[in-house]
């Protein structure tokens, strides 16, 4: 408990000053974030962080974080997801060069990974770029969510949500989480409203996003489940990894996005 206060502390000296601030730290936050988080699916799939396939894909993943607004110069006949589609080629040509040892199914575990995590920091840069409440509306509901799970869920927790994904997670607690993040979500955006929606519909939505936020935790308990890992990787002690620290947010920013709030 004492080296995950720490790293936490740490961790939140570091990330908070760089979210304040904006612009370009946030946009190489992203960057950093995504390709750690791409390295510790590479190291689950037992691949090389020196090789080709990790070097193809480090570029594709930086360019789906980019934002936006860096593509705006490309000749008209490219665009951001031609140029992510090449990446995915160059994967493909090196399952021929690599005579499978690098095979179909590794080139699709990364290609998905890549958008997976990479849309997930492309929408943490965006919800920067429109505002820092924006970005501290998803956070909230994420950390919300979380904390009031965990405290819920071993207070009075009993029936198991997915014991064969996350044997430690209750229905009681999902449910305490989502309420809590929705209470304290639909506070937060009462007094810094972000966005064209009623307080009514934001309670909802915010209830929605928190329930997505679940799903992403979940989606990758599923991944390290799967790979027989505990935690996605061990650059925070005592949390974990990037996707740790990041899952559930990797689903809530493109929902939210979705909503046009971001």
């Amino acid at each position: 408990m004492k080296q995950r206060v720490i790293t936490a502390v740490v961790a939140l000296i570091i990330f908070i000053p760089i979210i304040i601030e904006g612009v370009i730290w946030v946009d190489l936050a992203g960057f950093v974030l995504g390709l750690v988080a791409l390295s510790e699916v590479l190291i689950m799939r037992k691949k090389l962080l020196v090789s080709p396939e990790a070097f193809i894909s480090g570029l594709g993943i930086l360019a789906v974080i980019a934002p936006t607004g860096w593509w705006q110069d490309l000749p008209h006949f490219l665009d951001p997801w031609y140029i992510v589609y090449l990446f995915v080629l160059l994967l493909l040509m090196r399952t021929v060069v690599s005579r499978n040892r690098f095979s179909f199914d590794d080139a699709g575990v990364i290609t998905l990974s890549m958008l997976y995590i990479g849309i997930g920091f492309h929408f943490f840069i965006a919800a920067r770029d429109v505002s820092l409440v924006a970005l501290l509306y998803a956070l909230f509901i994420v950390w919300t969510t979380d904390s009031g799970a965990y405290m819920i869920g071993r207070k009075i927790g009993k029936h198991k949500l997915a014991p064969h994904i996350s044997p430690n997670k209750t229905w009681e607690g999902s449910i305490g989480g989502s309420l809590v993040a929705t209470i304290v979500g639909s506070v937060f955006w009462y007094f810094f409203p972000t966005g064209h929606f009623s307080l009514g519909i934001m309670i909802l939505l915010t209830l929605v996003f928190s329930i997505v936020g679940q799903f992403g935790d979940l989606v990758e308990s599923a991944l390290k489940r799967y790979y027989g890992v505990k935690d996605s990787g061990k650059i925070l002690p005592g949390h974990g990894g990037i996707l740790d620290r990041f899952d559930s947010l990797l689903l809530v920013l493109p929902v939210i996005h979705l909503f046009g709030l971001i």
